[in-house]
């Protein structure tokens, strides 16, 4: 599958977009914290410009990082190498998914919402398969009080509760916003915290 992403990616545009941030996103950082995750391993899924991926391994968790976009993977692998980080970066489709490895944690900061309901529900199931039980998945998509017409899917607590509760404990839904650091519009987000229930079938 060609990603239309790719021209993004190999231009210089990336920095502009109004969800680039250059650090840990302040609400994953915050629930890093609360649920005492400081080790382990992580994978970052569509991590982009790899701004999340780069804050994880720079607090020691050991990342694996992936993307649809060739150019993305490349330069986040660039970034990491000219600033001494370890993070094994893939080109991977989630909803063909090719790795092999289950993980502690998974954070997504928008990729859940750029896929339509049907494949969304296929998601959940994968993402279920990729983490260990009671695994952590740090969920950061488009919220339904975003009123821009432009963009990805909007999602309301609803969809989550539903679509993740049978294969997730739902620890956490809240409002928030993606900070972005171009001091323009920060667009409204939903911020969810789901732990892989012990008794899930889903995958490995």
């Amino acid at each position: 599958m060609k990603s239309s992403w790719e021209p993004l990616y190999s231009g210089s545009g990336v920095e502009s977009l109004p969800w680039f941030y250059p650090g840990l996103d302040p609400d994953f950082e915050q629930a890093l914290e609360y649920e005492g995750i400081n080790s382990g391993d992580v994978l970052d899924l569509c991590t982009g410009p790899g701004t999340q991926a780069l804050a994880l391994a720079r607090i020691g968790l050991r990342v694996t990082a992936t993307d649809l976009s060739r150019s993305a993977v490349e330069r986040a692998a660039r970034l990491a190498e000219e600033r001494g980080l370890k993070i094994a970066f893939r080109q991977n489709d989630i909803l063909d998914n090719r790795l092999e490895q289950v993980f502690d944690l998974v954070i997504d900061r928008g990729c859940y919402h750029v896929f339509p309901l049907a494949q969304r529900k296929q998601y959940v199931t994968i993402v279920s398969g990729l983490l260990k039980p009671g695994g952590v998945l740090l969920l950061k998509c488009f919220s339904n009080r975003e009123g821009r017409r432009d963009g990805p899917q909007r999602i309301a607590p609803g969809e989550i509760k539903r679509l993740f509760s049978s294969m997730f404990r739902i620890e956490l839904i809240r409002h928030t916003v993606f900070q972005s650091a171009t001091g323009g519009h920060e667009p409204k987000a939903l911020f969810c915290v789901l732990k892989r229930r012990l008794n899930s079938f889903a995958g490995k």
